[in-house]
């Protein structure tokens, strides 16, 4: 897959994400449809995670980190809509960054071995990411309509 395919790709997602969520407001942070679920600003802030994740996961020697209960642990704590969309923008950039200085031989190596995607060339961490983006935005559409607000579509104004 071509850098351009991916950079395309990875800015279609965060389009996508951005205009589906805009209608969430600081004031909306904690909110939760139901407790023990993950709030507007950890929801956020998981997509941004599972981003950076993705990406050091794809060229770490060791493969992807599977201690999933600090992950989460780390997530519990953020309370802030702010802090997580702030955190989602790095995420995205340093996505690019990370598509744009490796190589497309590179690209098409493969991923660890292990439970996670192992043996598949590493470009297709992009359309894992498209799918795990879609679905948090698609909760975070659920949990807006749940506060009262009409999201937009996702697909252009």
């Amino acid at each position: 897959m071509s850098k351009e395919k991916l950079l395309g790709g990875l800015a279609a997602m965060k389009d996508f994400f951005d205009r589906s969520t805009r209608v969430l407001e600081e004031s909306d942070s904690n909110f939760t449809p139901k407790e023990g679920m993950f709030t507007a600003a950890q929801q956020v802030a998981h997509t941004a995670q599972t981003i950076d994740w993705f990406f050091s996961g794809a060229f770490a020697p060791g493969g992807f980190d599977l201690n999933f209960e600090q992950l989460e642990k780390n997530l519990r704590a953020l309370k802030s809509l702010r802090e997580a969309r702030a955190w989602l923008d790095r995420a995205f950039a340093e996505a690019k960054t990370a598509i744009e200085s490796h190589s497309e031989s590179e690209w098409e190596q493969p991923l660890p071995p292990g439970p996670i995607m192992g043996g598949q060339p590493r470009c297709e961490i992009i359309p894992a990411l498209v799918d795990h983006t879609a679905h948090h935005r698609g909760a975070l559409t659920a949990y807006s309509r749940l506060l009262g607000k009409v999201p937009p579509m996702p697909y252009g104004d």
